[in-house]
């Protein structure tokens, strides 16, 4: 027979055949479990955890010296650069001295004719007091002369006083710093007339050291109080303690400082009380106004478990993480939180010592899936 020349039926089997084949080769195979993935964990820590507290501060001068005139006159110098340092006794500004020259030489003055009436009085007492004595001249007229010397010696203080005051007016022209510290600007004008009434000329504030006022819930007062076994004083609550002081930009100044006072009384509207910290500020780097938060250790927290802050997820105001059990099950937990440790995080409940918890990836996780656990430390451990 020949090959190439089939009938009809050849032809239908053969097809069916191509059919049946094709039909085959497009089957989908049976699927399998799908894959193990890989997460990375790390082993729930324990160990003493400091306690701490920050609270938001102000910053103020040892001494804020607001300096204003003393006596009225025209403002004609300025003697200081303003935002530089001065010294006790420097001259900031100068007033308009000649009135005060003028009212000096006035009280000199009558300081003088009150110094010759005097001379005058002594003179009539010593000639009228042997005359007296012989019954020369009446006790009456010996009384007048003494009281008259009397008066004259009150006339005498009564001037020396006028110019003892004329001398510290005209010294008020200058009007000096009363201690050391940095100068602010100043608030008035060469020319302007300057006086008691007209308000602070510029402020010198001792920034060295430089206190840090910020308020202390009550809670937290008695908490420091209680921890000392009910300390007698305020000083002997805070006995050691160190502060740190974070500035605005969350450097972290260099230098420690010191609790200082205290305030008398708690503020009835906010149930807080102003705490007092001391700062070295040798180079005024430091000034009156700015804003900073003081920290401080307020305690240790023994044996506390602690976990990477990334193995957290926020859940309708609670948090949540994964933990991987030893048969490499994953568990999605609730967890209570407490205090913050740099980039780890106290968790107060719902975790035990040596728990492994997923560090990434809580969102892709399902309860009870197997995974391939791979130490976290490991995985960042650059190759």
């Amino acid at each position: 027979m020949d090959p190439f020349n089939l009938g009809r039926g050849s032809v239908v089997l053969l097809g069916g055949a191509i059919a049946i084949g094709v039909a085959g080769g497009c089957a989908k195979a049976p699927s399998g479990p799908p894959p193990v993935a890989d997460v990375q964990v790390v082993a729930v820590e324990q160990r003493d955890v400091p306690v701490v507290h920050e609270w938001v501060g102000t910053l103020d001068g040892s001494v804020d010296a607001k300096i204003r005139a003393q006596v009225s006159g025209y403002l004609v110098k300025q003697d200081y650069k303003e935002g530089a340092a001065v010294k006790k006794g420097d001259v900031l500004f100068e007033i308009d001295p000649r009135p005060f020259a003028a009212a000096l030489a006035a009280a000199n003055g009558l300081l003088a004719q009150a110094k010759a009436q005097l001379g005058k009085a002594e003179l009539d007492v010593a000639r009228d007091t042997p005359l007296a004595q012989e019954k020369a001249i009446s006790q009456q007229e010996m009384d007048d002369a003494v009281q008259g010397r009397l008066a004259a010696q009150a006339q005498v203080q009564s001037a020396q006083a006028g110019v003892d005051q004329a001398e510290l007016n005209l010294g008020f022209t200058h009007v000096s710093s009363p201690i050391d510290g940095i100068a602010g600007l100043i608030s008035a004008q060469i020319g302007d007339l300057v006086g008691p009434a007209t308000g602070i000329l510029t402020t010198v504030s001792d920034v060295d050291p430089i206190k840090a006022i910020f308020p202390v819930s009550e809670q937290a007062y008695l908490e420091r109080i209680i921890a000392k076994d009910f300390a007698e004083t305020a000083e002997q609550a805070t006995s050691g303690v160190e502060f740190d002081l974070i500035l605005s930009d969350g450097s972290v100044y260099p230098k420690k400082g010191r609790f200082f006072a205290i305030d008398n009384q708690v503020n009835a509207n906010t149930g807080t009380l102003q705490v007092v910290a001391v700062f070295p500020n040798p180079n005024g780097v430091l000034r009156a106004g700015q804003f900073a938060k003081v920290r401080t250790v307020v305690s240790v927290e023994k044996g506390a478990l602690v976990v990477p802050q990334r193995a957290l997820t926020e859940l309708q105001g609670g948090y949540q993480l994964a933990t991987v059990d030893a048969s490499n099950h994953t568990h999605i937990l609730t967890v209570k939180l407490g205090q913050v440790v740099g980039s780890q995080i106290v968790v107060e409940s719902g975790l035990h010592p040596g728990d492994r918890v997923v560090v990434d990836g809580i969102q892709k996780i399902i309860e009870g899936a197997e995974v391939h656990p791979v130490p976290f430390a490991a995985a960042e451990t650059p190759k």
